[in-house]
């Protein structure tokens, strides 16, 4: 069984971009950590490997993978996993984490992050997947929870007990994205609240934020689409207040991945987070 200890601290991060690099070093303000995608790190050498080893001297760093298929029914590709371990033994990262999706189909691999149906056949498959990973990294990981666009009719359990199950079985942690709570509760119309209640907030090592497009579905109903692109919502942060006051202070990371902005908005996004820490009692 592997350290269940998360190194992270209980303080905002951003997911880092090149683009910021100077910035970051001369005033990284409220921010206390950072992470990467794995996948753009996997190569020998260069500036940005360069960089990332620079920044590690100075803040933890945490990577998150988007392209390893945990849910997806082929085996894991053995030259991704080869790959994330040499990544993860020279950076030594506090933390490693994954999604509950999938994202391949035979050969070819798909540039989305697509819902799984919650049943025991799919509870064996992503347990047998995770441990997998963690045996081969020498390290535990943490799962996080999709955004949802559509629910599976064959799904015998529940979001929060499928991933509480998954973490008892294989000993993982669990990543919390709150906007993805909101914006799946929307979509799906079920109680972000009440999802956030059942959730196993004893085995979150990491909260994400992120921005959310709006648009509508064919029936003219809303249609929340996880973009990464905007600021954080405000009815998001009212939920990240409502799941701190119930987990206690986590690290919390601000993610914006396209529309990037100056250095000065996302850090103070990052300050909006470490306010919110800053409310809740240790």
């Amino acid at each position: 069984m592997f350290d269940h200890a998360n190194s992270l601290p209980a303080a905002p991060g951003v997911g880092y971009k090149p683009q910021h690099y100077s910035d970051i070093l001369a005033d990284p303000g409220s921010v206390g950590w950072l992470e990467i995608h794995a996948e753009n790190y996997m190569g020998d050498g260069g500036r940005p490997i360069a960089q990332l080893r620079h920044l590690a001297d100075r803040f933890p760093i945490s990577v998150h993978g988007v392209g390893l298929s945990i849910g997806g029914e082929a085996p894991l590709n053995a030259d991704h996993l080869a790959r994330l371990k040499h990544l993860c033994d020279w950076l030594n990262p506090a933390s490693f984490s994954e999604h509950l999706a999938w994202s391949t189909h035979d050969s070819a691999f798909l540039n989305d992050l697509l819902p799984l149906p919650y049943t025991q056949a799919t509870l064996q498959r992503v347990c047998n997947h995770i441990d997998q990973l963690q045996d081969v990294i020498g390290r535990r990981m943490l799962l996080e929870n999709p955004s949802s666009y559509l629910a599976f009719e064959a799904s015998s359990y529940d979001e929060p007990s499928f991933l509480k199950e998954v973490s008892e079985r294989t000993g993982c942690g669990l990543l919390l994205d709150v906007n993805n709570i909101f914006v799946s509760a929307t979509n799906l119309n079920f109680d972000a609240y009440a999802y956030a209640d059942a959730f196993a907030l004893d085995q979150v090592g990491e909260i994400h934020l992120g921005g959310h497009d709006e648009d509508q579905d064919d029936h003219g109903a809303p249609l929340l689409i996880d973009s990464h692109g905007r600021e954080v919502a405000d009815p998001v942060w009212t939920l990240l207040e409502y799941v701190l006051d119930r987990s206690g202070p986590r690290p919390t990371l601000i993610e914006w991945d396209t529309d990037v902005p100056d250095w000065a908005m996302l850090a103070a996004e990052a300050d909006r987070a470490a306010a919110a820490l800053d409310r809740v009692p240790a």
